[in-house]
């Protein structure tokens, strides 16, 4: 457990985004209304937290709940929010979209990925609901920016995933897998030890840094103990 893990934090607003920092998160992850599971924030609000905190931060390309990216104009929609964040300062982004059928819909992440102009982005827990988790990633290996897949292991959570999650883990190096795990969805601290024993080393937490749940902020307490476990102290 030699290298140090990245532990990624939902933020809403600036003072989560302070908090976060504070008590030892490499990055956040911004996004709002997450009563839909994360969607798009508002430009003011990332140009606010961009001007707050000094650590990474990747702004969620989501306009409406579920995983598809909509007709054509939703699609622009998306490209023109990707340059207006941009213009706010946004330079890392979080995406995915699927088609009826839970193939990867691939003209739209394509589209709204040229308009990132080589950020580096993370498709996001869109692959836990995919019909074919390993076809999904040989289809985007090469896009430019790729390098991390927000994954439970499965559409249920970490407790159902685990498995999964250690055997892609093992694939690093293979067409398709050389992204980061990024496991959340349902990660708990007793998780943490043996997705680091399996070589993972990139962790997501949302509710689990607030200490009233989604109904308060991001505690700095909470965070720092995840810092701690995921450090294996």
């Amino acid at each position: 457990m030699s290298k140090r893990a990245v532990l990624e934090v939902i933020a809403l607003d600036v003072a989560d985004a302070v908090a976060a920092q504070a008590g030892g998160a490499d990055r956040l992850e911004l996004v709002t209304e997450m009563a839909a599971d994360g969607l798009t924030p508002a430009t003011a609000t990332v140009a606010g937290i961009r001007a707050a905190v000094d650590i990474d931060l990747r702004v969620m390309l989501r306009l409406s709940d579920g995983f598809a990216a909509g007709a054509a104009e939703d699609v622009a929609a998306l490209v023109r929010a990707a340059g207006e964040l941009r213009e706010a300062g946004a330079d890392q982004f979080v995406l995915g979209f699927l088609d009826a059928d839970g193939a990867v819909d691939l003209a739209a992440v394509e589209r709204v990925v040229a308009a990132l102009d080589g950020c580096a982005w993370t498709f996001h827990r869109a692959i836990d609901h995919a019909a074919d988790r390993d076809a999904l990633r040989k289809q985007l290996a090469d896009l430019p920016g790729l390098d991390a897949y927000l994954t439970a292991g499965a559409a249920a959570g970490v407790d159902e995933g685990l498995p999964t999650l250690v055997a892609e883990a093992g694939r690093r190096g293979e067409p398709g897998y050389d992204q980061t795990v990024l496991v959340g969805g349902g990660l708990r601290l007793e998780h943490v030890r043996p997705l680091r024993n399996a070589g993972i080393d990139a962790f997501h937490i949302g509710g689990a840094a607030r200490s009233a749940g989604w109904a308060g902020p991001v505690s700095e307490e909470a965070v720092r103990e995840w810092r701690r476990v995921v450090d294996g102290e």
